[in-house]
């Protein structure tokens, strides 16, 4: 889309910063695909065994059958063609169907196993014309790429055609302007009442700038003068900052007004954001595996449970490992899906119970903690109703998958946790996860999964023990368990390269896991053995609130964030206070000196992948140390910090579903799949995007975002797994901080 100009000559620097650097000039323009014009042979172009295939008119007919699963069950394609890495190419085709309105998976990847796709997308004949046309990145250098036309999942039979199919390597990449709205970036839901108000204008006026706040029926409310800040790093645009925190009237439809533009509408209240911590909070029932999501529950979500065994799933109630890594089978059914595929990984399951369990202890033990957000009935679950907070009956779905992630007695490694569980092979997209045809395989066993589960295993069992104290004992025994298996197998780690089917979530430094599942064991027990492993660590004095923020891999903050808020008697607690609060105020300055108010400023403004997790993981550090010390300066910082996430950035974009006028919608998954088969829902409101990620890893975001600057370095399209992803673990960063301002009402 092209951006919105306006009267002011307002140069394109100023308007999308340094968002895109030059093109590289193009090399000559090659054609890969043999015969693409089918007109006196389909040769050398292959079908699948079930489909029929031969010309007509000048074109590629194939007659497809009905009643196959799978998008990959019918086929057409070309193979042995050749891709360049780094070289940009152009994938064209015309296609039709009889009758209309089917959708085809037009892929390149590679023709041999693993069978990597590299280009998809998943065009619905005859509805926006017959002709297609996209540009990506080669990702890799081969002689076995592919060309495939997948047509398979219909119903009933159908006839599909083509013609003029081309692969055009040497091609410039495709300009990408992404439409950033008006210039004046406000957080798109709202502010609290007597909470931080700030925006950000994107400006050529090197001089103050006057600004008007105006209510829902367009009268001024409020005015003054915006703050020059120069060049902002993080986005190479010039920019002003605006401060309204003097005007605390609620209401809804506000909208802020400055150099001849207009913000997104916004609301002063709190409201939205009680609705904010439950929809984050939500999120977890429709990744479920191994059950069936209902649509009464849901509307709109429903669908058959996955992975369980019914064809063509091959289930997870009776798992192998990878071959040569066992010789047993595990029920692993149950939990979480993590992310936008099929896999389920222990190192992300931990991070994500800690956080949402943390997000309910310290309701229990905070300031401003409302214990009664995750009451039972709160969330809408199978579960409500049975005198349980919702919350603990939600993660109560994954802890089970966890524990049951624990090698048995009497193997080897017995007590430690299988690392992950996934598919033999990627699978595409769209994909039900009640329709995964794939192998299932238990990865093998690391001290990293080991000792997440120890964690939370012990977290677990304090918060339980109320409601299901068997439960919680046998939570605790198998946390001990863990802990003594990763005591004696203290540096088996995950294969950096164990990739194929799922993420690989290595961690060769462990450290930080021995030092948080010492601490949630000795908070749960209050053991001495757990609380000199704690007081000896040296990650106990290290400094570890680094501007990243903490993540799965990256636990050491989970640890530090618990002992200095659950109630205990370790020696020199109010020192672990204070490194708390140190760490806030480096997050709090970071915030002062941002333009655009985040406390994130990662080290060249590369953004890591999930960046906006890392944000809200910042903001947990600043909500801490309110909870430790009650300074209101801590409390604004975590509250200005939702005001990125919500809009107040350089795309203006909320990179929250379904919150605020202009928000990420078609995040990378298989089932949240709108934007590739109109039968599949958008995520769910308060599905958080992981957001700007400079290493644009995947071919989408590299055709699209060559040369991107930090904030920039973001697409909302479902393709770019690595900048538009879903994952629990982003979640549970969102609940939790939602659930703080929420609380400061």
């Amino acid at each position: 889309m092209k951006r919105r100009r306006t009267a002011a000559l307002l140069s394109l620097t100023a308007l999308i910063g340094t968002a895109l650097t030059t093109v590289p000039a193009k090399a000559d323009e090659v054609e890969q695909v043999r015969n693409g014009t089918f007109d006196t042979t389909t040769e050398p172009w292959w079908t699948s065994s079930n489909v029929t295939a031969g010309l007509s008119g000048g074109r590629l007919c194939a007659d497809v059958p009905g009643g196959t699963a799978n998008r990959w069950d019918a086929a057409v394609g070309q193979n042995d063609l050749t891709l360049v890495k780094g070289e940009s190419y152009r994938f064209s085709f015309y296609a039709d169907g009889t009758p209309a309105d089917h959708t085809v998976r037009a892929i390149v990847g590679l023709s041999a196993a693993p069978y990597d796709t590299w280009f998809e997308v998943s065009p619905q004949l005859s509805v926006s014309g017959n002709s297609y046309s996209y540009t990506f990145t080669s990702p890799v250098d081969t002689t076995q790429a592919q060309v495939g036309f997948q047509l398979g999942g219909s119903a009933e039979p159908w006839r599909f055609c083509m013609d003029d199919v081309s692969l055009l390597g040497g091609v410039a990449p495709e300009p990408y302007e992404p439409d950033t709205g008006p210039r004046v970036r406000v957080n798109q839901v709202a502010y609290l009442p007597a909470g931080p108000k700030n925006a950000t204008l994107v400006t050529d006026a090197t001089q103050r700038l006057p600004w008007q706040l105006k209510n829902a029926e367009g009268a001024v409310v409020a005015r003054g003068w915006t703050v020059p800040r120069g060049t902002d790093a993080s986005s190479g645009q010039n920019v002003h900052s605006v401060d309204f925190g003097a005007y605390r009237t609620r209401g809804k439809g506000f909208t802020l007004v400055a150099d001849g533009q207009t913000s997104r509408p916004f609301d002063i209240g709190t409201g939205a954001y009680d609705r904010l911590a439950t929809d984050a909070a939500k999120f977890y029932y429709t990744q479920r595996s191994g059950l069936a999501i209902r649509d009464d529950l849901r509307p709109g979500y429903g669908r058959p449970a996955g992975h369980v065994g019914v064809a063509p799933n091959q289930g997870d109630t009776d798992v192998p490992c990878q071959p040569g890594v066992c010789d047993y089978r595990l029920d692993v059914s149950g939990g979480w899906y993590d992310a936008g595929d099929h896999g389920k990984y222990v190192v992300n399951g931990g991070i994500s119970v800690w956080e949402l369990l943390s997000t309910y202890e310290r309701a229990r033990h905070a300031r401003t903690g409302e214990v009664e957000r995750f009451r039972d009935g709160t969330l809408a679950i199978p579960e409500s109703g049975n005198k349980v907070p919702d919350l603990l009956d939600e993660v109560r779905w994954e802890l089970d998958f966890l524990l049951k992630m624990q090698v048995p007695d009497g193997q080897p490694l017995a007590g430690m946790a299988h690392h992950k569980i996934h598919d033999e092979n990627w699978t595409g997209l769209p994909l039900l996860p009640s329709d995964d045809p794939q192998k299932r395989e238990l990865h093998p066993p690391t001290t990293a999964a080991t000792l997440n589960l120890a964690a939370v295993a012990a977290q677990a069992a304090r918060l339980y023990k109320p409601y299901d104290p068997e439960f919680a004992a046998r939570a605790l025994t198998a946390a001990r368990k863990a802990w003594a298996a990763a005591e004696a197998h203290p540096a088996v780690y995950a294969d950096e390269n164990d990739g194929i089917g799922g993420g690989a979530y290595p961690d060769r430094a462990v450290d930080d896991e021995f030092y948080w599942a010492a601490a949630e064991l000795y908070l749960t027990t209050g053991e001495s053995r757990f609380a000199d492993h704690v007081l000896s660590s040296p990650v106990h004095t290290a400094d570890i609130f680094g501007p990243l923020g903490f993540d799965w891999a990256r636990t050491a903050a989970a640890a530090r964030l618990d002992l200095a808020t659950v109630p205990s008697r370790l020696p020199g607690r109010d020192k672990v206070r204070q490194s708390v609060v140190k760490g806030a105020d480096r997050y709090l300055a970071t915030l002062k000196a941002h333009p655009y108010g985040l406390p994130y400023a990662p080290e060249d403004n590369k953004y890591d992948w999930g960046s906006t997790h890392q944000v809200l993981n910042n903001a947990v550090v600043l909500a801490t140390a309110y909870d430790i010390t009650g300074s209101a300066k801590y409390r604004d910082g975590a509250v200005q910090t939702m005001d990125y996430v919500l809009g107040r950035n350089a795309l203006n974009i909320s990179y929250v579903t379904g919150y605020g006028e202009v928000s990420a919608q078609n995040q990378h998954s298989r089932w949240y799949a709108r934007q590739l088969d109109p039968k599949l829902p958008n995520p769910p409101a308060g599905s958080l995007s992981g957001g700007p990620n400079s290493s644009i890893q995947d071919p989408l975001a590299q055709s699209k975002l060559h040369g991107c600057v930090g904030q920039f370095c973001y697409i909302d399209d479902i393709q770019s797994w690595s900048t538009n992803e879903i994952t629990i673990n982003w979640n549970a960063a969102l609940a939790r901080v939602a659930a703080f301002v929420a609380d400061q009402d």
